[in-house]
């Protein structure tokens, strides 16, 4: 624990055993996801259990829609803070506080960007994937409160993503525990005693949102001298920025173009009616919760290679990856077990026991793809190293891989065998994925390994 600017909480990943720093920043990260995906978990559980087939089918069907524009804001700020990790590692702190204000202009001129245009593309976006005119008011309803409260959104991820890149991943997790638990609540009263219907659901998340970005914001200004920015900090610097978005722009593309995929699977399910869609949505949600771990690791390993990158210590990266690696197969095969024999009873937690062939098609998909979620977590593993080392470029093409399987399975199969066959699509996205990652990640590191031996025999 590196002690810096005055706070405990800062965490210099340089230096100390790999493995231990990696799980004990591991594991407030999972929570903290946990507690994120709670928002929309809360809500499909609400609508799901007071409002019924339908509600739940609205809401758990956004959930690819969610996850491209949140992860857009996501892989922004998670880009931007790859620098603020390898500068704090590099110990150049002016540097990094100037690209911390830099980060700041830019997340806010992309949540304003951004609630604009999908607050007019809103219902045509719902047409593309082929809602019905049934269900279409819940949903635009739903998306247009969560676009007008974008702005929130992307103040939590950019604040939170400043502090992990310092090396503090509890804090934005105590926020979080807070807000999730104002959600369900703010869920309870707007659905069951205001009778709001799903739009109680959406304004529910955006408050509790907007909580923990206060939360995070007045800890930082108490606790973190380290980030106070200063009038000169803001002044605009056309390269700097420029930076930022050569990291930015390619995580934001990656998570987009990753839901892009989602939202073509989504397509395909919302075909085959209401029942589809709430087996698939509550399989979905619970397939989230458990690669929540992985996304965890994912995040763990940007700034830990980030900082170790900033600080010349390419050994460590090699060895944290590598380390990183073991604990995901471990849990992967604790995953699979867990899904393929209880996945139908957890679904239960979305879906009332009379729903049969609501809960015979979360199990098809549990038992179709489970074998797969080792390729699932080795994506966040190297996909995440390669951003912490700062190649985005890369990553991007491993999000275009799995677009390009996840669409042509859904062409070949969609409307011409069971619903398992459309399943198969995520299995194919995993496994293509990781074809230009892993290879390219063990090239950059021989190719240091390499330098590093020149630079030896010189000497």
């Amino acid at each position: 624990m590196k002690k810096n600017g005055g706070n405990s909480t800062i965490r210099d990943m340089t230096s100390g055993s790999p493995i231990k720093l990696i799980i004990q920043f591991m594991i407030p990260m999972f929570l903290g996801n946990i507690f994120q995906q709670f928002y929309n978990i809360a809500d499909s559980i609400v609508a799901g259990q007071f409002l019924g087939v339908r509600a739940l089918a609205a809401i758990g069907s956004t959930g690819s829609l969610m996850f491209f524009v949140t992860g857009w804001l996501n892989g922004l700020s998670s880009g931007f803070a790859i620098l603020v990790a390898q500068w704090f590692g590099a110990k150049k702190y002016d540097r990094m506080r100037h690209y911390v204000a830099m980060s700041i202009y830019l997340m806010v001129a992309f949540a304003v960007a951004m609630t604009i245009g999908f607050e007019i593309a809103n219902r045509p976006i719902m047409h593309l994937m082929n809602y019905s005119e049934e269900i279409m008011p819940d949903v635009t309803s739903y998306m247009g409160i969560i676009y007008a409260g974008l702005i929130v959104t992307a103040a939590y991820n950019a604040l939170a993503a400043f502090l992990r890149a310092l090396g503090d991943s509890k804090s934005p997790l105590y926020f979080l525990i807070i807000s999730a638990a104002i959600n369900v609540l703010l869920d309870i009263v707007f659905i069951i005693y205001v009778g709001m219907g799903v739009e109680g659901c959406a304004y529910a998340t955006v408050i509790a949102q907007a909580i923990s970005a206060i939360l995070c914001l007045i800890y930082i200004v108490k606790k973190f001298p380290i980030l106070h920015l200063k009038k000169e900090n803001f002044t605009v610097s056309f390269q700097e920025l420029g930076k930022l978005l050569a990291l930015g722009i390619p995580m934001a593309l990656q998570f987009s173009i990753t839901a892009i995929g989602v939202i073509v699977v989504q397509g395909a399910i919302n075909v085959y009616g209401e029942n589809y869609m709430a087996g698939f949505s509550a399989a979905g949600k619970l397939q989230n919760i458990f690669s929540t771990v992985f996304v965890a690791f994912g995040a763990t390993i940007a700034t830990y290679v980030g900082q170790n990158r900033g600080a010349g210590k390419m050994d460590r990266v090699k060895q944290g990856v590598r380390c990183t690696q073991l604990m995901i197969f471990v849990y992967s095969i604790f995953a699979m077990l867990i899904l393929y024999f209880l996945g139908r009873h957890m679904a239960l937690l979305f879906i009332d026991a009379s729903e049969t062939q609501v809960l015979d098609v979360a199990e098809t998909y549990f038992h179709t793809v489970f074998w797969c979620y080792p390729f699932l977590g080795s994506i966040f593993l190297y996909r995440n190293a390669l951003q912490g080392l700062g190649y985005g470029l890369v990553p991007m093409v491993g999000g275009i891989f799995e677009l390009v399987a996840r669409t042509g399975i859904i062409m070949l199969v969609a409307g011409h065998t069971s619903f398992a066959g459309v399943c198969l699509a995520d299995p194919a996205a995993w496994i293509s994925a990781l074809i230009p990652l892993i290879p390219y990640y063990i090239y950059k590191m021989r190719k240091w390994e390499k330098q590093s031996k020149v630079k030896m025999t010189a000497n």
